[in-house]
């Protein structure tokens, strides 16, 4: 099969490749070389790896630079000063090439024929339907190759992420690419001095907009047995990031309580931890129920109000000891 020139010429999307392989990564340099030879092992080519380094003090940039004399597929790294995935992220996706972007973790892996099968079934969506889908999305299994999570209802399921989570209960960590072109609308946001951001807040936001066809099929590798996996980029104690999670918990009841009759348990849940994550922020109650906005989301705050209040306290003591 032949490779892709690193000067390859723009196809007729505008894109140099079809899959920018994004990989963030902050002193992962022990666990970096899963993806690099699972990106070396793939049956299609037209990739280009991009990896952005978020401030790492161990041997990453000395594994790339070695990378990039030996590989055979084209590799791009940057590095920034650490700031959070979140930013990471957004870089990689204002730098990709690729009409299709996907997300590869710096401790996981994926099958060979990983890209191969993810360009077979966005291709598999109708040109006439297309512009409705942003992602394809298909399983994980762990190294032990057993799947990790639940399957999705049907092989091939037409939907969002909100339907598959609330009302068909889809659990488990899942990988996919999203369109570049979407992402880039979608950017995360970045609050000064904050190190950490919930994804979901940005795939909630383009589930409302966008569907995704997601596949019955193991493609991703996820090291879930092993002792690192605490140090994952994205990890965060949600009592030290009590701003990122009362963001994201406030789009969850403005936007999605739609979804209420499939998880009541869910949504009241959330109801007590927004109202936890704003206390913890110092944000009075006239204030909290001013930001939800509409009339369901403020009943459920009310209701779950006195609960909220015990958490904060609780998290209140355990900062002072």
């Amino acid at each position: 099969m032949s490779m892709p020139s690193q000067t390859q010429t723009l196809s007729a999307t505008g894109h140099q490749y079809t899959f920018t392989v994004f990989t963030p990564t902050f002193n992962r340099a022990r666990t970096l070389h899963r993806v690099y030879e699972s990106l070396s092992a793939q049956t299609y080519r037209d990739f280009e790896w991009l990896v952005v380094d978020d401030g790492s003090s161990d041997d990453t940039r000395e594994l790339i630079d070695t990378w990039q004399r030996q590989a055979r597929f084209p590799l791009r790294y940057i590095c920034q000063p650490n700031q959070g995935k979140h930013v990471a992220f957004n870089r990689g996706v204002r730098e990709a090439r690729g009409e299709l972007f996907l997300c590869l973790d710096s401790d996981d892996g994926c099958v060979p024929k990983a890209l191969e099968r993810l360009k077979h079934h966005w291709d598999r969506i109708p040109c006439s339907q297309r512009h409705r889908f942003s992602a394809v999305t298909v399983l994980c299994m762990d190294e032990l190759g057993e799947l990790v999570g639940s399957r999705f209802p049907l092989d091939i399921t037409d939907s969002d992420s909100l339907e598959i989570r609330y009302q068909h209960k889809v659990k488990g960590e899942k990988w996919g690419f999203q369109r570049t072109d979407v992402l880039r609308r979608f950017p995360f946001p970045e609050p000064p001095n904050e190190r950490f951001v919930i994804e979901a807040i940005v795939w909630r936001a383009i589930a409302r907009q966008f569907k995704t066809r997601y596949v019955n099929e193991m493609l991703r590798i996820y090291y879930c047995h092993d002792s690192d996996q605490s140090r994952r980029l994205g990890y965060a104690p949600s009592v030290l990031y009590a701003e990122s999670f009362r963001r994201y918990l406030r789009e969850v009841l403005v936007h999605d309580l739609k979804w209420f009759r499939f998880a009541p348990l869910d949504f009241i849940g959330d109801a007590a931890r927004y109202g936890r994550f704003a206390f913890n922020c110092s944000i009075s109650p006239l204030a909290q129920a001013a930001e939800l906005q509409y009339f369901g989301a403020r009943l459920l705050w009310l209701i779950t109000l006195p609960i909220a209040y015990l958490y904060h306290v609780r998290d209140r003591a355990r900062r002072r000891a």
